[in-house]
């Protein structure tokens, strides 16, 4: 912990909670705390909108408090009561009651990109299909709904904070032909988000519904592993086109991919496909073949299930290498083996009417 932030939760730590009693860290009323290099420290407040009169002077207090404090350059507080201005800063708010799945404004499809377990190369394939489909002439869009462990903003080459005009409506970030949004972006790079379901639920609609996408043909979203909060999330407020597999050949793999498979058939989205990732690799010195993961695991579940195996992409470390420098394979070598799959991918989807 940096010693800013340490003398900033100490500071907060003297300010008494005027409804729980105790001061405002430990009742827990404290959320989203972030301190940065710079010396700008933000916060929410959250609290009941009938208590937002009793917090007005708790907000005042901690901002004469934290603004005395040496490193300290601006202070930004922002109550979830009914009359607090919206952040530019995604504000980890309970979702409102469910309306059902809605269109979100300019965006012709939703791709869901999934897997049943994580290390599977979701985010990779997910980053270097939306700068394929760009690349095709796609109007594309990524949103990175995995709120644990952002990396999209690192894999596309972005940085910095998207801007909000008016409080309410977020500006997007752009590189590689991709309009993209990404949690990771408003928080630090090694900052953990530590929020429960209903904060991750109200920031991700806040990620569809508040940011600015333009006219889209396709937006997919990098969803975590798993069957959880956010996916149930993604099907049930927004109108979800297709769901696309990611998944090694391993039979551990497979058994949570099925389990992810099953999530979107119960919420009523279909599969347009499969990916096998990981499936072979070759080797830069001698051009041996091995499946380190083994083979054919996907394509028979594929096969089984009756949907698309859209390609079995190779092990390759230029994908890694890629990646980490912030231009994906598809982009920076496009002629390239690993790159030719997601091009592959991409026109697949074109050729369907799914992207």
């Amino acid at each position: 912990m940096s010693a800013l932030r340490e003398a900033v939760q100490t500071a907060l730590k003297t300010i008494e909670d005027p409804v729980a009693g105790g001061d405002i860290m430990a009742s827990g009323v404290v959320r989203a705390l972030n301190v940065e290099d710079n010396g700008a420290v933000r916060f929410v407040l959250e609290i009941a909108q009938s208590q937002a009169e009793a917090y007005g002077a708790v907000k005042a207090r901690a901002e004469a408090v934290l603004g005395a404090l040496e490193g300290v350059e601006s202070v930004s507080i922002v109550m979830t009561g009914p009359t607090a201005k919206a952040p530019p800063d995604l504000k980890p708010s309970r979702p409102a009651e469910p309306k059902g799945p809605q269109k979100i404004p300019g965006v012709d499809r939703i791709i869901a990109i999934a897997s049943g377990k994580g290390g599977v190369g979701k985010s990779t394939v997910s980053a270097n299909l939306a700068t394929a489909l760009a690349q095709a002439g796609r109007r594309v869009g990524l949103l990175d709904a995995d709120v644990y462990g952002p990396s999209q903003p690192r894999m596309l080459g972005v940085s910095g904070r998207p801007a909000s005009p008016d409080g309410k409506i977020i500006l997007p970030m752009r590189n590689h032909g991709v309009t993209m949004m990404s949690i990771g972006l408003m928080v630090n790079e090694d900052q953990a988000v530590v929020w429960r379901g209903p904060m991750l639920m109200g920031a991700l609609q806040q990620m569809m519904m508040q940011v600015q996408w333009g006219a889209l043909d396709v937006l997919l979203v990098d969803l975590p592993p798993g069957t959880g909060d956010v996916q149930m999330t993604l099907a049930q407020k927004a109108q979800v086109d297709g769901a696309i597999i990611v998944s090694t050949p391993q039979d551990v793999a497979l058994l949570d991919a099925r389990k992810g498979i099953d999530m979107f058939q119960q919420l009523n989205v279909p599969i347009l496909g499969m990916i096998e990732n990981m499936s072979t690799h070759v080797c830069s010195k001698c051009g041996h073949e091995e499946h380190v993961f083994g083979h054919g695991g996907v394509a028979a579940e594929a096969a089984k299930l009756n949907v698309p195996l859209l390609a079995e992409v190779p092990l390759d470390l230029q994908i890694r290498l890629a990646s980490d420098g912030g231009a994906p394979v598809a982009v920076s070598q496009p002629d390239s083996a690993p790159a030719r799959a997601f091009q592959g991918i991409a026109q697949d989807l074109i050729d369907r009417g799914a992207a």
